[in-house]
């Protein structure tokens, strides 16, 4: 099969995290302790990861973002672009979470709630730093509503019309999790994700499903996502980055550099 792209795809290692352990559940559900997510991180760094994802599990139910330490600390051996997620609140929070050595944050409870945060963090530090992070249920076929603080409370918003909003406030990118596939490795919500990418002016990251190389290559084929987020599979060993890289490319999916060090 040849799915040729045209875009380098990029490949994200996704990282949920509370306190100071790496967590993962199943539609956020059931959270359990894998290890420590720095140790993580250089793994996947080592293993050609094009990002990394760290996403603060519990920062909206306490106010706060917890993961500045950790970035300070794995940027010292960790040499990609690091996005951080979790409780961020303000343009304060956002320069901390910078001088840590995060290149971007994702912003998902507050500004749903103040969607003017958008565009004063981006007015501050460039769209390029602003990474809307979307967590989408199903509420009826092909329609979808927007939660928050992992999943648990609804919005009341729609998803397209958020996302649209939300880039137009300012967004450089939008990372959806479909919370009705998270961390299940049955696959991404395909129908989410094509309608997402087709309306966003920005760069996509798909979340939520990935438990097979077939499927990031049925995404990349089916929709126009600019990048894959992996966690649970990758956490627990079943998928390889090499492995994946390597089949995308092999399908013909354009993918950026095989190996980092």
């Amino acid at each position: 099969m040849d799915v040729t792209s045209p875009r380098p795809v990029r490949l994200v290692a996704r990282l949920d995290v509370k306190g100071k352990n790496l967590i993962k559940g199943i539609r956020f559900e059931g959270l359990r302790v894998i290890g420590s997510p720095n140790d993580k991180a250089r793994q996947y760094y080592a293993a050609g990861a094009d990002e990394l994802l760290y996403m603060d599990a519990v920062a909206s139910l306490y106010d706060r973002n917890s993961l500045a330490d950790l970035v300070s600390e794995v940027v010292k051996d960790v040499f990609i672009p690091i996005t951080v997620g979790g409780g961020i609140r303000s343009v304060e929070d956002v320069r901390t979470l910078l001088r840590a050595g995060a290149d971007k944050v994702a912003l998902n409870t507050a500004a749903t709630r103040r969607p003017g945060l958008i565009r004063e963090i981006a007015e501050s530090f460039g769209s390029q730093c602003v990474v809307l992070s979307v967590e989408a249920k199903s509420t009826a076929p092909g329609k979808w509503e927007a939660y928050t603080d992992g999943g648990r409370e609804k919005t009341g918003r729609d998803v397209l019309e958020w996302v649209a909003e939300g880039v137009a406030m300012g967004a450089g990118e939008v990372l959806v999790t479909s919370v009705d596939r998270d961390g299940t490795e049955k696959g991404f919500d395909l129908p989410l994700l094509s309608a997402i990418s087709a309306l966003s002016a920005v760069p996509v990251i798909g979340s939520g499903g990935m438990g097979t190389v077939q499927h990031g290559l049925d995404l990349v084929t089916e929709s126009d996502v600019d990048a894959v987020a992996i966690g649970r599979a990758l956490h627990y060993d079943r998928l390889d980055l090499p492995v994946v890289r390597a089949a995308m490319k092999e399908a013909g999916v354009a993918v950026r550099q095989d190996t980092l060090v």
